[in-house]
């Protein structure tokens, strides 16, 4: 197949084996990166796209005549225009599960460094306050244990499950919330009542109409005031300027954020301020350990192979 990765340096910093997805593809263009105004030109006779990154519009699949199959390098569609896909019979398929171990990581990376105050205290010592004060500036901050305490899980997929079975190790309850605008299932609660137990809330769930805004200045208000939010979903499912309002004032515990609506923020953000306190902000980095993005390329690979064979594996359309 002729085909184009069109942001491959979002996936591999030149320390990825890209041999099994080479094999599998044929003739591939390893682009960097890809501007806006590119993608029609590189698109225009590839049988296969390969992407991260980068968005698909129907502007750009109606001028990609020979286009057979889009490859997602992620599990999130959202920067495809599935529908126009479909329309013009174009499959497209994407990556599950590779980056379970490396997400759920991150998340409680976060998780830890705002329960312990990590990087508050790291300052204390290194700044001199620690020499300064003596033992009077070391409880400046407070300390919490997680065991018997709640985390709440709003996307019961494969990373939300992957959080929740670190969080039993901390000996923490794990309670559920049905999905957004669908009926009740046995052994899960409703976002209210979720959001008034949890001392943790995880966000895991796809980016969708229902989901959108999931969390505003209504659901915030609701939260312990020392609770912690995670997000380690998508950007677009926080009212980002609430929940900064909502540190500052004091009515959060803090909040843990690898993901903004607009990556990157070339239009500014609320949650950059930096005088929000309680507050890590990461460029979208959850998923970036070395070993799954070599999982991600490989299932690539399996996924165009298979398609080749007329399978559908990966395929979301």
């Amino acid at each position: 197949m002729r085909g184009v990765f069109l942001d491959y340096d979002t996936v591999s910093s030149g320390d990825l084996d890209a041999a099994a997805l080479s094999a599998a593809a044929g003739e591939v263009q390893f682009c960097a990166l890809t501007p806006d105004s590119e993608i029609p030109e590189r698109i225009a006779r590839a049988e296969l796209v390969m992407l991260n990154k980068v968005k698909l519009s129907r502007h750009h699949l109606s001028g990609a005549s020979d286009l057979r199959l889009i490859a997602l390098a992620a599990t999130g569609t959202d920067n495809v225009d599935l529908v126009a896909a479909k329309e013009r019979g174009i499959a497209v398929c994407n990556v599950r599960g590779y980056c379970t171990a490396s997400v759920a990581q991150h998340a409680w990376a976060m998780i830890l460094s705002l329960t312990r105050h990590l990087a508050d205290y790291s300052r204390l010592a290194t700044e001199g306050s620690w020499a300064e004060n003596g033992e009077r500036g070391v409880l400046a901050y407070p300390i919490r244990e997680l065991a018997g305490r709640t985390l709440g899980v709003i996307g019961w997929g494969e990373l939300g499950r992957g959080v929740a079975k670190l969080a039993e190790a901390f000996g923490m309850r794990v309670i559920v919330c049905n999905r957004a605008g669908a009926a009740p299932e046995p052994g899960r609660v409703a976002l209210t009542q979720l959001l008034e137990s949890a001392d943790v809330l995880s966000l895991h769930c796809p980016l969708t109409p229902a989901t959108r805004g999931l969390i505003g200045a209504r659901e915030l208000a609701r939260m312990k005031p020392d609770a912690l939010l995670i997000n380690t979903a998508r950007g677009a499912l926080v009212d980002g300027a609430a929940l900064a309002r909502a540190l500052k004032d004091g009515r959060l515990g803090g909040a843990g954020i690898d993901v903004l609506p607009q990556e990157p923020p070339v239009d500014g953000d609320p949650l950059l301020d930096p005088s929000i306190p309680n507050l890590i902000v990461t460029p979208h980095i959850a998923w970036a350990a070395r070993e799954a993005r070599q999982r991600c390329l490989d299932e690539m690979a399996a996924n165009i192979e298979d398609f080749l064979r007329g399978g559908r594996r990966g395929r979301v359309v």
